[in-house]
């Protein structure tokens, strides 16, 4: 206990400070509960090709791992796998941990080829390395896409064999015995023969002089003792008792904390302060200013806070002093036909089928903005000196932030050391490391560490945000109801546009815009699909579920009006559609069958479906809704059913889509973020709201095991839900909502009320009309 009475945190290492205590708050944590975070200082300097995409490649810093000068000693091939002399093992996670369970994923590929139990490894992040930890997918170093496991699958794998061969051949040469007759087991090797063993830290020396084997065979999935099994998570632990270390516990000697507010309007500046009442405020210590924002440093976050609230800030508002929603998504609407469309696909005689079709079906869907609103608010720990900068910080691109930063200080990329922590919640946020450069800009102006934190009102009105949409889409159906031509036109920003350095050149297709409409699952014999592009004037950028979750969305909601405009059931209709993908088919059949589809519902009650295949997978949800006189939406039950292939954890790939599906039904029913004057209208919880636990129905996760390479799961439930629950609510009122969050009032049911689907505009905005054939 501490001479305050309180349990001292984790204590942490890194390469310019031996001693960094991570939170001195009355949280019960112990140092070696399962998951212990340090840093490392891996790999080597290497030039990149001219042409690269600057702020998307870094170098590694050159500075010794562990404590402060010390280098490592003890075998390490390869960035991703340390033994010590004392047969410590450490794993080095490429890859962020942010709720999703990648830790304990890449552990058990690396520990299942390594042959060492979960329970005998220590993970560390990864630091800024493009060399050494770029995802084999993303083509850099970063967390996101549901990328992680299909990335790290091979590589991972071939990493623990390669290592566990070199011990075998160490023992083997030092008994003078083939290396046939060995076997490594629990972090040892054993000759069978003669039952001598050594631990794998009494081989390190010996095996650091082994050459690295190339094309090491992996192990046949019969002889697996962790994959596909379910294991629990190594971050819960200290997730339970408080010993797990995020960004925002972090605190170093003689630190101070910063609250921030920046311009309330996108693109406006600071033009004026006046101090004295912030000044004067007890624990404040320091003001500081920056282009677009002030920051007020404080003895704790408190007395920031208050700081902050008692400065008189004059704004320059800047060009975007007026923007507003409806100006927005007018823009989106009166885009297409003025603006020059990419095509992204086109197959089949388009207009011919249409202009034959024997019905046409039309219609216009809406989506807003949205907030990513992580459960731990943005916040960076940076301390800024002459001759380099570290920073603490949970980050989904330790690269990219380190560039960011460099730039800022104006120092080489190498003398920016970043520290990934675990990250309370990503979503795609800390894919932008604006607030990391923010966090430079500010730090630079004093001489102590600094830690600086977002408010949630300051974390949701500046956030960077999933753009708007609008979408319109046709088809034209045969006598027999099926689709015979395909139409559809996605309107919005460019999220590629925006992320990327260089931009995305007018002209070019952003894939993120059209993932999930440019290849529907289904059967279409003539399709077309393109892409205009109105980008907003406020940042953007991924959110979870991507593309797919705003083009599944249209595509699924509009299926399901083709269903009912032919009559038939909306399962058996896509099952129709499906003949060339038998996995779609199989989890669109176990989905109905779970749930219990075409079996009666009390009145007022309505199931939906919804089905795609993104990021490698298959997922087929149906949820199940009571919808009230009043136009209240209950959630009753939902089920879904996923084929992601292979399945490293059982238990992870459950969580991620239960997760998923609150995550996006959430959105669904409640959220969107709004502007009026430039600013954001919503500010914290209360009015960007999330699902409450008494709200969350019943959730059920089925899953389809096979031999197919592993696929993406951390997106697919937020890309299910929302469709899934609009028709869900339509099959229970005849109400068709082409917008979210959903509008109770246009569900209000009155004696004039019909359970047909209304065709009329609803608060102005577009919906669906069927026409006669012919465009």
């Amino acid at each position: 206990m501490t001479a305050a009475g309180k349990e001292m945190a984790p204590v942490l290492t890194g390469p310019s400070y031996g001693r960094v205590e991570a939170g001195t708050m009355p949280r019960r944590g112990l140092l070696g509960t399962g998951l212990v975070l340090a840093f490392a200082a891996l790999g080597r300097r290497k030039a990149h090709a001219a042409g690269e995409q600057p702020g998307l490649r870094s170098l590694q810093n050159e500075a010794g791992g562990g404590k402060t000068g010390d280098a490592f000693q003890g075998f390490a091939p390869g960035g991703f796998i340390r033994i010590a002399p004392d047969g410590g093992v450490t794993l080095i996670m490429p890859n962020a941990e942010m709720g999703q369970g990648i830790y304990t994923a890449e552990a058990t590929l690396l520990a299942e080829e390594l042959e060492v139990g979960l329970d005998q490894v220590k993970l560390e992040a990864a630091p800024p390395n493009e060399d050494l930890y770029k995802q084999p997918l993303l083509q850099s170093q970063s967390t996101g896409g549901s990328t992680s496991v299909r990335g790290a699958w091979v590589p991972l794998r071939q990493a623990g064999a390669a290592a566990r061969t070199m011990l075998v051949g160490a023992a083997a040469a030092r008994w003078g015995v083939p290396a046939a007759e060995c076997t490594a087991q629990r972090g040892a090797v054993t000759h069978g023969p003669s039952g001598r063993s050594l631990s794998y830290g009494e081989l390190v020396e010996d095996a650091g002089r082994q050459p690295v084997p190339q094309d090491v065979p992996l192990k046949d999935p019969a002889q697996w003792q962790i994959i596909g099994k379910p294991v629990k998570r190594l971050d819960t632990p200290g997730k339970t008792d408080g010993s797990a270390v995020f960004g925002i516990d972090i605190r170093l000697p003689d630190m101070k904390v910063a609250a921030v507010s920046a311009c309330p309007v996108f693109g406006g500046k600071l033009r004026g302060l006046d101090e004295a009442a912030a000044r004067a405020t007890p624990g404040v210590r320091d003001i500081i200013r920056i282009e677009d924002a002030v920051a007020v440093v404080g003895d704790h976050y408190w007395a920031a806070a208050q700081g902050l609230r008692a400065l008189r800030i004059d704004w320059d508002n800047g060009p975007n002093a007026k923007v507003s929603s409806s100006e927005v998504i007018g823009r989106l609407r009166e885009a297409y036909g003025k603006r020059p469309a990419v095509q992204a696909r086109h197959d089949g005689d388009v207009d011919g089928a249409m202009a034959r079709a024997a019905k046409r079906v039309e219609a216009a869907y809406e989506l807003p903005f949205l907030a990513h609103a992580t459960m731990e608010p943005i916040n960076t720990t940076i301390h800024v000196r002459p001759d380099g900068c570290d920073i603490w910080v949970g980050t989904q691109v330790p690269t990219v932030a380190q560039s960011i930063a460099a730039k800022v200080l104006g120092l080489p990329p190498e003398k920016v050391a970043i520290h990934n922590q675990l990250i309370g919640g990503g979503f795609g946020r800390r894919l932008v490391a604006d607030s990391i450069g923010q966090a430079a800009a500010i730090a630079k102006q004093v001489s102590y560490p600094l830690k600086i934190v977002w408010s949630r009102e300051e974390d949701i009105q500046h956030d960077f945000y999933r753009p708007a949409y609008y979408d319109r889409i046709s088809a034209g159906l045969g006598p027999d109801g099926l689709p015979v031509a395909w139409v559809d036109h996605v309107t919005g920003g460019s999220v590629m546009g925006h992320y990327f350095p260089g931009g995305l050149p007018e002209g070019k297709l952003d894939a993120d815009a059209v993932e999930g409409a440019q290849q529907p699952p289904y059967d279409l014999p003539a399709v077309h699909v393109d892409w205009t592009r109105e980008d907003p004037p406020v940042p953007i950028t991924w959110w979870r579920g991507v593309g797919p979750t705003h083009n599944v969305y249209v595509v699924e909601s509009f299926m399901d009006e083709l269903a009912h405009a032919a009559g038939r059931d909306p399962v058996d209709y896509r099952r129709a559609l499906l003949g060339k993908l038998p996995r779609a088919r199989a989890v669109l059949d176990l989905a109905a069958e779970k749930s219990g589809w075409g079996t009666p519902l009390p009145a007022g009650c309505g199931r939906g479906v919804s089905l795609h295949d993104s990021f490698g997978s298959y997922l087929a949800v149906v949820v199940e809704v009571a919808v009230s006189d009043l136009g209240e939406v209950k959630l009753r039950r939902v089920v879904a059913a996923v084929d992601c292939g292979q399945t490293i954890n059982p238990d992870t790939v459950a969580a991620q889509i239960e997760g998923g599906l609150v995550f996006g039904l959430s959105a669904a029913l409640y959220s969107d973020i709004t502007f009026e004057g430039g600013r954001v209208q919503q500010s914290n919880f209360n009015d960007y709201r999330m699902m409450r636990m008494n709200e969350t129905p019943p959730l059920e996760v089925h899953q389809i095991r096979n031999s197919e390479n592993p696929g993406g799961i951390g997106e697919n439930g937020t890309v299910s839900a929302a469709p899934a629950l609009a028709n869900a609510v339509f099959a229970a009122t005849g109400k068709r909502l082409r917008r979210y969050p959903i509008d109770r009032r246009e569900l209000i049911r009155t004696e004039t009320s019909t359970r047909t689907s209304s065709l009329s505009p609803g608060q102005g905005r577009d919906v669906a009309a069927l026409a006669p054939a012919g465009r």
